[in-house]
């Protein structure tokens, strides 16, 4: 396995030890979401949208894990992929569709780490597609 593929695979751990911890919070006190995320609006934060924010961060912490452990499953991966794609989409439409978010470095940070998580598995599919034609021809 490439280095690079071995870089990603500890940043995806990473990412999703953050996100688990980032779940933990959203159930223990949903103000951790609208003193961090939803500024512009923190009378829309209640308990419900704090679980379901919840729930949903701790799906993709454990995608991204399984991705991290199986790195070479092509579906994972893609869904792994997904789950950035989610993320960037939904902190950039909460800041500049719906406007109940500023960006403050609440915010910031996980629009930075699914940009750059992006990049990193988009230049994994690469490693991942030079290694398969590795051993396809060693097959044959």
């Amino acid at each position: 396995m490439s280095r690079f593929l071995n870089v990603l695979r500890s940043w995806l751990v990473m990412v999703s030890v953050i996100a688990a911890g980032n779940t933990l919070q959203s159930f223990r006190d949903h103000g951790f979401l609208s003193e961090k995320l939803y500024t512009a609006s923190p009378g829309l934060v209640n308990g419900l949208q704090a679980r379901t924010f919840g729930v949903w961060t701790l799906l993709s912490s454990v995608i991204r894990c399984l991705c991290a452990i199986d790195i070479r499953n092509r579906t994972l991966y893609h869904i792994t992929l997904f789950t950035f794609f989610l993320a960037l989409a939904h902190f950039l439409s909460e800041v500049f569709i719906y406007h109940t978010a500023a960006l403050t470095i609440g915010v910031m940070a996980p629009l930075m780490v699914a940009s750059f998580s992006i990049m990193g598995m988009l230049i994994g599919l690469q490693y991942l597609e030079v290694e398969a034609l590795s051993q396809n021809k060693k097959k044959n």
